[in-house]
């Protein structure tokens, strides 16, 4: 019995490892032969360094943005480096092209790889979903994220940017002026507490000094922590064997556990929040004057417009649908912002006379908590942002794959008439908007920030006004300098662009920063 045991294991472990050896064969076959055979070989590029990672090792090493920058440079508008395996990527950044690829979003959805690569860490939300089924949650997404929603928000805002300007005032007045303040760290944990508040009504309490971590910060940790984003190989592996999936590694067990909590707190929130909504409807209709409804949060506005007159029965989306949207609410929602921000206290670090002039402006208004409309009109506040989402795209690109043969129309390439990509921040550029920057197919400030089209980002308006708060409180308490040579602070090669320190690229995403009180005068 031992030994007819021993044998049909080997049998099974042999037969499993020739499997995967033949699909691993026949996989690397195909990718070879599209290489190959691509209609898209002949558009110029770079050469290829490597036979199995094409350009992404330069990629890896160095600046993407600036890279491609000077692939853009050297070849035209439009240019073709080599993937995985020499498999052709096209880059562009020709306004038709793009405006094309955006609008016609069915014909050009996300990779599979990227896909999956989310589907691990966000489950199956807003970012996940393609055509109908995007659509579906977008039609019912769009309420709770336009003007006016976002204007109910502003005071969350506030409460947060004062709370971490009284925690920065705590910690310098525990050390000598100026103090040295690891800016990015706290960003993330203020963005992080304002999106759990607006987003769903949940206090992260992160900037509580004496607090301590709860239940669900310490599963998104887990989940989009400082580890979670170090790069690994196999979320790669498993998507192009898909046999790998069945064997579950030591971080897939430890993301699945926390997803596990995420989940349970998510359907216990949106449980509450269905009812708190079905009694403040059941007692409108019975004629009686319950408290009014208070929550303003974005998963009660999701589940209010859920059941709206205007969505048919079958477009509704299911609890499930829902939860998956919070871990999007989260990532995007907070990542996105503290990275922002930390870039635009970065470029006034270099730009100190733009810094002075500007918390001259932010003095002149007359209150610690403005309204959305008071900020609107900072023009200064309002430049300095557009420029730090020029020079520093949280994103700083994005992928789409073609599923069907099309024809991209190329038009005349349009140059940044406001000045190169890559020099210091200058406000006064948007004191005249260029004519032809009006062919910039992005949906807010002629800029491909926040993308265009059907799948442009939803929250654009609450990163935003949250930016705009937080460094208005900020730099109406305090002045900034860098800690270190700029040249020391550099870009993280990551799906969202951090600020790191080049002889410290293990520990990071972080922005280490003199921060002095600003004393009126």
């Amino acid at each position: 019995m031992v030994s007819l045991s021993l044998s049909t294991s080997m049998f099974a472990w042999c037969a499993l490892g020739t499997s995967v050896l033949l699909y691993a064969a026949w996989k690397a076959a195909a990718l070879v032969a599209h290489a190959r055979t691509s209609p898209l070989r002949h558009i110029p590029g770079p050469r290829s360094v490597s036979w199995l990672y094409g350009n992404l090792t330069q990629i890896a090493r160095g600046d993407p943005t600036v890279l491609r920058e000077d692939w853009v440079d050297a070849h035209g508008p439009t240019i073709k480096y080599k993937g995985l395996f020499n498999r052709d990527i096209v880059y562009t950044v020709d306004p038709r092209a793009l405006n094309h690829i955006l609008s016609h979003s069915t014909d050009y959805p996300k990779p599979e790889l990227v896909r999956f690569s989310l589907s691990q860490f966000l489950g199956e939300g807003l970012l996940f979903v393609e055509n109908d089924q995007h659509r579906q949650q977008r039609r019912i997404m769009n309420p709770a994220f336009g003007p006016a929603q976002i204007r109910e928000l502003a005071e969350i805002f506030f409460e947060k940017a004062i709370q971490l300007r009284d925690a920065w005032s705590h910690e310098i007045a525990k050390h000598s002026e100026p103090a040295k303040i690891e800016v990015l760290g706290w960003l993330t944990k203020t963005t992080l507490d304002v999106i759990g508040l607006a987003g769903f009504d949940y206090d992260f309490d992160t900037l509580n000094i004496n607090g301590k971590p709860n239940e669900l910060y310490q599963a998104f940790q887990v989940i989009f922590g400082k580890a979670a984003l170090r790069p690994s190989v196999i979320p790669m592996l498993k998507y192009l064997f898909p046999p790998l999936r069945v064997i579950p590694d030591i971080g897939q067990r430890r993301i699945a556990r926390a997803r596990a909590v995420m989940d349970r707190i998510a359907l216990k929130l949106v449980r509450e929040k269905k009812a708190d909504i079905a009694s403040a409807a059941g007692a409108d209709k019975a004629g009686t004057k319950p408290a009014r409804l208070q929550s303003r949060d974005l998963l009660t506005l999701l589940l209010k417009a859920n059941v709206g007159a205007d969505i048919p029965e079958s477009q509704r989306l299911s609890d499930s649908d829902v939860i998956a949207q919070i871990p999007t609410f989260l990532v995007a929602g907070h990542e996105t912002t503290s990275n922002a921000t930390s870039w635009g206290l970065y470029a006034l670090a270099l730009a100190p006379a733009v810094q002075s002039k500007l918390r001259e402006e932010l003095w002149a208004v007359p209150t610690d908590s403005p309204s959305m409309d008071e900020l609107q009109a900072l023009p200064l506040l309002d430049a300095v942002v557009r420029e730090t989402l020029r020079l520093h795209a949280p994103v700083p690109f994005t992928v789409r794959v073609a599923v069907r043969d099309d024809v991209i129309p190329l038009g005349t390439p349009y140059t940044d008439l406001r000045g190169q990509v890559h020099d210091s921040i200058r406000p006064e550029r948007w004191d005249a908007m260029p004519e032809a920057a009006q062919s910039i197919p992005g949906v807010w400030g002629n800029m491909m920030t926040f993308l265009g089209g059907p799948r442009s980002c939803i929250g654009f308006r609450f990163t935003l006004i949250e930016m705009k708060a937080i460094m208005f409180t900020l730099l109406r308490a305090f002045e900034f300098e860098l800690a270190l040579p700029a040249d020391e602070i550099v870009r993280q090669t990551a799906d969202i662009q951090r600020p790191i320190v080049k002889s410290e690229a293990d520990k990071g995403g972080q922005l280490p920063m003199l921060v002095r009180p600003h004393v009126r005068v």
